[in-house]
């Protein structure tokens, strides 16, 4: 499985942003898929995920109401809306995906295949 995470860039804060992941993999509708991010000097930590089929999404507190997780099986992409974005919301984003989970894992452990990674930054 291989993932490759497109569309970060610069924008404001207040502005929104669309991540976009392509995985080449024939199987993509029975992956789980997770977004990551991690700051400068910080932990990767869990923004949110989606499950097969797209039936459920889990984001974390920091994210959830701003941030949504949507994903085209025919195309094999999954992708990540942000909006209201905020100065911490900076970061580099990583799409991962497992098998494995029966739905999202906030776990960076529990994702076998990550993406290389798209920086977002949010000025204030």
């Amino acid at each position: 499985v291989q993932l490759q995470a497109s569309g970060g860039g610069l924008v404001q804060a207040g502005g929104s942003l669309k991540l976009s992941c392509a995985a080449s993999v024939r199987t993509f509708r029975n992956l789980v898929m997770g977004w990551f991010r991690q700051a400068p000097g910080k932990e990767r930590e869990f923004v949110g995920a989606i499950s097969r089929r797209g039936g459920r999404t889990d984001y974390s507190d920091s994210v959830e109401g701003r941030f949504s997780i949507s994903r085209d099986d025919a195309k094999n992409m999954v992708y990540l809306q942000m909006n209201s974005l905020k100065s911490e919301d900076t970061a580099v984003y990583y799409c991962a995906a497992t098998y494995w989970a029966t739905w999202g894992t906030p776990e960076v452990r529990d994702y076998d295949y990550w993406g290389q990674g798209t920086q977002v930054t949010v000025s204030s």
